[in-house]
């Protein structure tokens, strides 16, 4: 029975919930430990074939091939108390505030720069800084439409941000269809949980696309046209963006889809050409427009950097917003935070040293076998170390990385994450847990109740990346 596993209570990662919360999860509680481990895993592969069936996986690439995988579904549930969401929902509110003011003003006044909070060669000498957003005016001084916040909990309960992704985050496909499945391979254990929904994403996120349009660029009484532009079958996250579009209830197309005529966007239609007014984009920076980026790109839109500039199409996220992702500026968002919006995060970023930095890198160099250390320019895992877990040789060559180039990296103290009890081959095991809040913003921002909840499936792996082995569960936010 599952009550075998038991650490310090089944759902051990509620905290400060209210009476009504911990009922809640005592009734969970109470049903799942009434199923045993054999038709737990019964279930289990049933929602494994169900979810490749449907399609939903992931592309993993090699030098050799390219291999479509589903993402590792867990069915025990990771539960997450009202009071526990409303904080976090505040500070991934917040946080999204000051990103959008940080990049509205290092694209413009560049205030914050010149004040020294922030280097000025972190930003103007970043890869992701695009000097053609110089001076362009976003609807709404949006920047940052859709953000995951990638959160993870230390051993005293509290909520850490470990990264900002505000270029084009994924994986809320996952977190959708991971509550659906539930609903079918487990509709006992849910009962009448009041769990909050997570089908209102895709309606708020073309909701909050429309109300951005500029007057000038309305037509009439017409609702406004939002699409999902998508480079194409190729992409690992095709399957998002195929599902995204569907949620959405919009167009999914591909660059040679559309055309700009005389700054304005239009889409091909049998019916002949429709005016475009807002964009999901899901390709990088550098395909979208062959005029101003890359000029060989097959992807993207000729001229549509210009129909933004007059106003004449929403761009979400717009281009440029990787600067505030990048794990460098990440070391100064509660900087950031108190200078745009003179308050304390919310939410504290993971303890940070700056290797750029002589002080950061002393440190670094000196307890690089008790720390994790990530170049800034990477995702999904890649190129980083965990001090702890790695050989003589691989600690000698970081160091030598580092010397070589210590403004590629950061470094973070090893945080004691928070587990959650997993389905695992040798039975109920703790595996550690992140989770990635996703906020879509319009004229205010809204998140959506849940989030995806990553888990290292590798017995004592730390690293939750589907592209290294990590799996989801379903996030269940108590009403």
């Amino acid at each position: 029975m599952l009550s075998s596993y038991d650490p310090g209570g089944f759902f051990c990662e509620i905290a400060n919930g209210s009476v009504s919360s911990d009922a809640a999860v005592a009734a969970i509680r109470e049903r799942l430990s009434g199923m045993d481990i054999a038709e737990l895993r019964r279930r289990a592969a049933w929602a494994e074939a169900e979810l490749f069936n449907l399609g939903i996986t992931f592309t993993v690439y090699s030098e050799k091939d390219s291999i479509d995988r589903i993402l590792p579904f867990d069915l025990i549930p990771r539960i997450i108390s009202a009071r526990e969401w409303s904080h976090v929902e505040r500070g991934v509110k917040q946080r999204v505030a000051a990103l959008n003011l940080f990049l509205h003003d290092i694209y413009h006044d560049q205030k914050i720069l010149r004040d020294g909070v922030v280097p000025a060669d972190l930003v103007t000498g970043n890869a992701n800084f695009r000097p053609e957003m110089v001076g362009l005016d976003v609807p709404g001084g949006v920047y940052v439409h859709v953000n995951g916040t990638d959160l993870v909990r230390d051993e005293n309960g509290r909520f850490l941000v470990l990264e900002d992704n505000a270029r084009t985050p994924s994986g809320v496909s996952y977190v959708i269809e991971n509550r659906h499945m539930m609903l079918r391979v487990l509709p006992d254990l849910i009962g009448d949980a009041k769990l909050r929904s997570v089908d209102a994403y895709g309606p708020q996120l073309r909701a909050a696309l429309a109300e951005l349009v500029p007057e000038t660029a309305r037509r009439g009484y017409d609702e406004p046209q939002v699409v999902l532009l998508s480079p194409g079958i190729y992409n690992s996250a095709y399957f998002e963006h195929v599902f995204l579009a569907r949620e959405m209830g919009v167009p999914l197309v591909e660059g040679n889809d559309l055309f700009v005529d005389e700054h304005r966007v239009y889409m091909r239609t049998v019916a002949g050409p429709r005016r475009v007014d807002a964009i999901y984009r899901r390709l990088n920076d550098d395909f979208l427009d062959p005029d101003v980026f890359r000029p060989d790109s097959q992807l993207g839109v000729r001229g549509l950097m210009e129909a933004w500039r007059r106003g004449q199409v929403v761009i979400a996220n717009a281009v440029g917003t990787g600067v505030a992702d990048d794990k460098a500026i990440y070391a100064y968002m509660p900087r950031i935070i108190r200078y745009y919006l003179d308050e304390d995060a919310i939410l504290d970023n993971v303890p940070t040293h700056i290797c750029r930095e002589p002080e950061g890198l002393a440190y670094t160099l000196d307890h690089l076998a008790e720390l994790v250390v990530k170049p800034v320019g990477e995702s999904g895992g890649y190129g980083l170390l965990i001090g702890p877990h790695a050989s003589s040789a691989e600690l000698d060559d970081f160091r030598g990385r580092l010397k070589a180039d210590p403004a590629n990296y950061i470094s973070q103290p090893v945080i004691k994450l928070s587990v959650s009890p997993t389905l695992c081959e040798d039975g109920i095991e703790p595996r550690h847990v992140d989770l990635r809040p996703f906020a879509i913003t319009g004229k205010s921002t809204w998140v959506l109740p849940g989030g995806l909840s990553r888990v290292a499936l590798r017995k004592g792996s730390l690293v939750v990346n589907s592209s290294q082995g990590g799996g989801s569960k379903d996030t269940w936010v108590l009403a």
